[in-house]
């Protein structure tokens, strides 16, 4: 029995030094790619060191980390905060504005507004159907998005006079790699109804040239409201998932300046849709709610005891 007792320790202990040196091996493994990947970095060429890629990942959720430092991400906390109570006066106003008109029986019956309402309902639908089907057509709408997300980021950094070093689109996301990148170029395809543009300058182009008819001015409706839909249920659908854009700038302050913005364009689409709303008359209605949103906020502050509240 003590032999083998004695047979089976010394096993054990082969065993244990076996599990060492795989260990050791595997290290040796790890630390000699880090030496690689530190190598090849440093063999790149001086002017593609500068470029840094703007992601989109769409099929499945994006896994990188947030490495601003906390005083970035305290200023854009801060930042976000700032903008909330424009988000509020802007939604109080559009909807002061917006029950004001919807009162104009006028407004209901305008065709224009209603071929844009079916074309947003379409694709409402379309969005719906093909969710649920999950076949190759709703793969080519998603590329279609995907396909729009990146050339916004690219015409941005254009705008911006940055360069585009490479750019891929494929139905599980896409990427641009550029030597310039800013809030604006990040969330510009959250704002920017890039078809629905396209759409827009289609029709002005071939308005220029020939006259167009009713029919065409009622595809042009139906299209506007539909690649606007397009536009809006996707990119909700997007945001979903975990961002790279957004996580770039941080999510809290990045979802303000996309919901101001959309709400801007939604403000500016019932503005020239309605005879009865102006923009004007939006700013004079903004102004004064913001009027009585800071005097509220004084008389409020100026109520508290600050003595007690400070007193230790």
């Amino acid at each position: 029995m003590a032999s083998e007792r004695k047979k089976i320790q010394l096993s054990a202990a082969s065993a244990n030094k076996r599990r060492g040196g795989a260990a050791k091996f595997r290290k040796a493994l790890r630390i000699a790619d880090t030496a690689a990947r530190t190598k090849m970095h440093s063999n790149r060429p001086a002017d593609r060191r500068r470029f840094k890629s703007v992601k989109a990942a769409i099929a499945q959720d994006y896994d990188g980390t947030e490495d601003s430092g906390i005083l970035l991400r305290l200023f854009r906390w801060l930042l976000g905060l700032a903008i909330l109570p424009l988000c509020a006066l802007t939604t109080l106003t559009f909807f002061d504005q917006f029950s004001e008109i919807a009162q104009d029986r006028g407004f209901w019956v305008d065709r224009t507004f209603w071929y844009f309402a079916t074309g947003v309902l379409l694709m409402g639908g379309w969005f719906t159907a093909l969710r649920l089907a999950r076949g190759k057509l709703w793969d080519c709408f998603l590329y279609l998005y995907v396909l729009g997300h990146e050339l916004t980021h690219i015409l941005f950094i254009w705008l911006f006079r940055g360069r585009v070093e490479d750019w891929g689109v494929k139905a599980s996301g896409g990427y641009v790699t550029t030597d310039k990148n800013n809030i604006i170029i990040a969330l510009a395809p959250y704002f920017l109804p890039l078809w629905a543009v396209v759409i827009l300058v289609g029709f002005s182009l071939t308005g220029l040239f020939m006259p167009l008819t009713p029919t065409a001015m009622k595809t042009f409706y139906a299209l506007l409201g539909f690649f606007w839909g397009f536009h809006v249920i996707w990119t909700v659908w997007m945001i979903q998932h975990d961002q790279p854009d957004l996580r770039e700038n941080g999510v809290f302050l990045s979802l303000n300046i996309i919901f101001l913005t959309n709400l801007c364009i939604v403000i500016a689409l019932t503005i020239a849709a309605s005879p009865s709303m102006t923009t004007q008359g939006f700013v004079t209605d903004w102004c004064k709610h913001a009027s009585d949103l800071a005097s509220s906020s004084r008389h409020f502050l100026g109520g508290l005891d600050w003595k007690s509240a400070l007193r230790p």
